[in-house]
């Protein structure tokens, strides 16, 4: 019996071992079919569990002492804090204006200053002086700071109000100012005061920039809605304030599409520098192409009717209106040929050029110089009026070449530049060309950035 069990066994085995081998896709097809079975059982046995949001929920709550029970809010101790604010002193303020716009609230502190002669005579009636001042956080005067640039000296004077207790004092200081650099851009909409206005650009910088390109743009007639600038120049600071600006230190300015680019270069042991494009050409030329600093020109060289004499005559000059005093300067290099009355023109001065050029200014309030005398390019020859025949305080400017008036911007346009930088300064001036430009680079960046 047991004999005979053991043969049906083992001729089992030999027929499934046969089976596996003929069919092992089938065997695994049906090892799955028993995994999945298998797996859908536990599944649905899963799923007999009970929903967790039918469970019964049970609120606990203990009761937790307060750290501040039986105590008075107002007892607790409180961190005191300070307050600033930076403004610029206007002429018509008082102690107390000046105090209030700045959000101080210390009558002890305004009639402190109204009895103070040094606050008086170098902070009230001023314009312009940066002011600073911390107060405690109810609004009372800790500190005032008046700064100022009182020279050329690159120094500036500190006035220092401070309360100590229940008085104040003042004194007042002189440090070194600290020159550093400032990277802007603008793009022009209307006009090139407009867009550095918009800018936050010292009115400074942007009447350096107009004079830089002035002999490759007509800022009058030649600017176009797009045109942009990117501008590097220096500022003068007193204790981190910036108190004003200096020299632009390269400059970018693309007008219709063409860039016109410019940095500032002194050579070694040269007594003065220059602006140069960033190729090494010489930015300056034989004439400046305005007598005055940039402004608005009120008549240019074409016919037009006489203000006075009221008939059309051809204007043979260029009319620059501009307050009375401001300063005029000549063109060029030169000698006075004339300086004094002359009929309709009043105070007038002639400039003698080389090559047969004359310039004329008319209509000065003052004449500084006097015949005979050397004089060089952008000096100071007189100040703006309104004598002979001037229906208001402008500068009349006149070009002549061998007798004849000529239109004064197309002389600058065509008179010759100046030297281009050295070949001994130029592995420097390669140099400081590549930074210049990189900031340029950065500048236009800055301002596409803000546009955007």
């Amino acid at each position: 019996m047991i004999h005979g069990l053991t043969t049906a066994s083992a001729a089992l085995l030999d027929r499934l071992s046969l089976t596996i081998q003929r069919h092992p896709q089938r065997l695994t097809a049906a090892i799955a079919a028993v995994l999945l079975t298998g797996g859908g059982g536990a599944f649905a046995v899963a799923s007999f569990a009970p929903d967790p949001g039918e469970l019964p929920v049970r609120m606990v709550s203990y009761p937790v002492e307060s750290l501040a029970e039986n105590m008075v809010l107002g007892e607790l101790d409180t961190p005191g804090f300070s307050l600033f604010r930076s403004e610029q002193v206007r002429s018509s303020d008082t102690p107390e204006s000046l105090l209030q716009r700045m959000g101080v609230a210390d009558p002890a502190a305004a009639a402190f200053m109204r009895g103070d002669n040094t606050v008086r005579q170098n902070v009230l009636g001023r314009t312009g002086r940066v002011v600073s001042a911390e107060t405690t956080d109810d609004h009372r005067l800790i500190r005032l700071t008046v700064r100022w640039v009182p020279d050329d000296s690159g120094n500036f004077r500190r006035l220092t109000v401070e309360r100590t207790g229940d008085k104040f004092s003042t004194r007042i200081e002189t440090a070194k100012m600290t020159v550093s650099s400032r990277l802007a851009g603008g793009v022009i909409q209307s006009s090139l005061f407009a867009a550095t206005d918009a800018s936050n650009i010292p009115d400074a910088v942007a009447v350096q920039v107009a004079e830089l390109f002035s002999g490759n743009i007509d800022f009058r007639r030649s600017l176009r809605k797009g045109d942009r600038f990117s501008v590097v120049y220096e500022t003068l600071e007193a204790d981190g304030e910036p108190l004003s600006s200096g020299r632009v230190l390269s400059a970018e300015f693309v007008n219709n599409g063409k860039s016109h680019e410019a940095v500032w270069f002194q050579e070694p042991g040269a007594s003065k520098g220059a602006y140069y494009s960033l190729n090494g050409e010489s930015m300056r030329r034989a004439y400046l192409a305005s007598p005055v600093e940039f402004s608005r020109v009120s008549s240019g060289f074409a016919m037009r009717m006489h203000p006075i004499l009221k008939t059309w005559r051809a204007h043979l000059g260029t009319d620059f209106a501009a307050p009375t005093g401001t300063a005029v300067r000549t063109v060029g290099d030169g000698v006075v040929e004339f300086a004094g009355v002359q009929n309709g023109y009043g105070n007038v001065v002639f400039v003698k050029h080389r090559n047969q050029h004359v310039t004329v200014y008319a209509h000065l309030s003052r004449i500084d110089v006097r015949q005979g005398q050397s004089i060089e390019q952008g000096q100071t020859i007189g100040a703006v009026g309104a004598t002979g025949w001037a229906t208001g305080p402008h500068l009349h400017f006149e070009f002549r070449v061998n007798g004849q008036h000529q239109d004064p911007m197309t002389i600058v346009a065509q008179s010759e530049a100046a030297a281009p930088v050295s070949a001994a300064a130029r592995p420097a001036f390669d140099r400081l060309a590549s930074g210049m430009r990189m900031q340029l680079s950065a500048a236009a960046l800055i301002e596409q950035a803000s546009a955007n």
